[in-house]
């Protein structure tokens, strides 16, 4: 088994009838029934979501926090229950949810905002996230770009240094190296809750604490965490986590980012324009405190109320029933994997939590003929290298394939995707294992 952890007593979820939910699930492609293992990219939406954002549009749909008519005071009521309901759902206040158009905005704003720390804007506290030549900022080696990108732009803006934390062959973290790595010099830890190649779930305390001994920020991407475990950004440890709304059952163009209190009131904001300020004159601004400094310019609204309802939904079913059940598919998706010849997991790690996600390279087949083959016999997976090329690197790879599940993937989705995936090979005629699927 891949993964040997105790589970939390959870009652089990009927994935069949949850489908149901589902409207895009009830098609067919290319004459089969639609098997969807592409959540990890982005999940499909319940019929709740998509009436959220209907009825909100049909019925009260107008600008927030800028008007006093009917319709903007019902907009705007309705955006801020959904804020109270998503950071309720995440173990957070309202006041310590930032919206953002997704992760990758919400990562950025983390970045963009210390380098403005370091050329003095904020307030006197925002000193605290000032960096120096020499400083600096680790990461891990699963990091998805979102997650690595900024911060090699905010090196090259301040002089500051990006360092790295290796991941070991089975795709752990390798925990001694961080304790070496994460030194005195370090100002922030960014790393990812659940890698969205591996599907390991990192141990965020650990590291947390190996940041805090040294007095650094922490930033968590929560993206591949959120949708599938139990989150409580309170209990967790860390000082930010940014997530996306389209990978949890919720809308496009909606994501956010959880902070303390105390580092989000110091943080300097990063865009600037109409609804984040105080006073205006034509030579200075003062700023709203968090979260609206951080929301300059037109909300999105009715993102945000479907995001609400994708909260809820999840919360009905229950999220230690949602990753209970995920377990299972993991297993069945594991371990299936391993009896397909020329299959190589990336990860293939035994006895750590997981969710229900694998990447694998087929020996002798590339991964984008993988995925035209599995998608004409309707299942849908992702190829490439799933915005995590030095990962894929450690592996000796440049793409892989990845199959990812989410509360609506049945037994059957799984065992489809295992019998067509075991055609691959024949269909191209690659027989024997000969290079990286050994």
């Amino acid at each position: 088994m891949s993964s040997t952890a105790p589970e939390a007593p959870a009652r089990a979820l009927d994935s069949t009838a949850i489908r149901a939910d589902f409207p895009i699930l009830q098609q067919t492609v290319h004459g089969q029934p639609l098997v969807y293992l592409d959540s990890g990219a982005t999940s499909q939406k319940p019929q709740a979501v998509l009436d959220a954002e209907i009825d909100f549009l049909t019925r009260a749909n107008s600008a927030v926090h800028r008007g006093a008519h009917t319709l903007a005071g019902e907009a705007t009521e309705l955006f801020e229950g959904a804020r109270a309901t998503v950071s309720g759902f995440l173990g957070a206040r309202p006041e310590q949810l930032v919206w953002t158009s997704g992760a990758t905005f919400a990562l950025n704003l983390v970045a963009y905002a210390i380098g403005n720390a370091t050329l003095g804007r904020g307030a006197p506290t925002s000193t605290r996230f000032a960096l120096a030549p020499g400083d600096e900022l680790v990461v891990t080696e699963s990091e998805h770009h979102a997650n690595l990108i900024p911060w090699q732009e905010l090196a090259a803006r301040t002089g500051a240094v990006v360092k790295h934390i290796p991941v070991r062959v089975d795709g752990t973290i390798d925990m001694d190296a961080a304790a070496s790595v994460i030194g005195e010099r370090t100002r922030v830890v960014a790393f990812t809750h659940v890698s969205n190649v591996l599907g390991i779930v990192n141990p965020v305390a650990e590291i947390a604490a190996l940041a805090k001994s040294v007095g650094a920020l922490t930033v968590l991407d929560a993206c591949q965490s959120v949708p599938h475990l139990p989150f409580d950004f309170d209990a967790l440890g860390v000082d930010l986590a940014a997530f996306s709304g389209h990978k949890m059952l919720g809308p496009y163009g909606i994501g956010g980012l959880l902070g303390r209190s105390e580092v989000l009131d110091a943080l300097p904001p990063f865009l600037t324009g109409g609804s984040m300020v105080t006073t205006v004159t034509l030579d200075e601004a003062g700023f709203l405190p968090a979260p609206q400094k951080f929301e300059a310019g037109t909300q999105p609204v009715s993102q945000a109320i479907g995001l609400a309802a994708a909260a809820r939904y999840l919360d009905a079913h229950g999220m230690d029933a949602v990753h209970a059940r995920e377990r299972v598919i993991e297993r069945r998706l594991i371990e299936g994997l391993r009896e397909v010849e020329g299959v190589r997991i990336l990860g293939d790690a035994v006895g750590v939590d997981r969710v229900g996600l694998a990447a694998f390279d087929v020996d002798g087949v590339h991964a984008h003929d993988v995925g035209q083959f599995l998608d004409d016999r309707g299942v849908a997976v992702r190829v490439g290298h799933h915005c995590a090329k030095p990962l894929h690197a450690r592996f000796g790879l440049t793409a892989s394939v990845r199959a990812s599940s989410s509360v609506f993937t049945t037994d059957d989705d799984v065992d489809v995707f295992l019998d067509a995936l075991s055609g691959v090979r024949p269909f191209f005629g690659v027989t024997g294992v000969t290079g990286a699927g050994a």
